[in-house]
């Protein structure tokens, strides 16, 4: 039987402003909490994350960065 190891990954959402809101004083903001997460891989911890942006960015996604960090 093979085991299949899963790691905690740290995580969080981010929203990015474009130059023209960044010259309206906009800035970039945390739109999903940071948390641990338990995963086999990177990819797959940023596909669960996806899930979770909320629908407000859905027009926006090209702002949306995705930041996973292995523990």
């Amino acid at each position: 039987m093979e085991l299949v190891k899963q790691k905690f990954y740290q995580t969080a959402v981010l929203w990015h402003p474009t130059k023209e809101q960044s010259a309206k004083g906009e800035k970039s903001k945390l739109v999903v909490e940071m948390k641990t997460i338990l995963g086999t891989d990177d990819k797959s911890v940023g596909m669960t994350l996806i899930k979770s942006i909320p629908a407000d960015f859905d027009n926006q996604l090209d702002q949306i960065e995705i930041v996973v960090k292995p523990f």
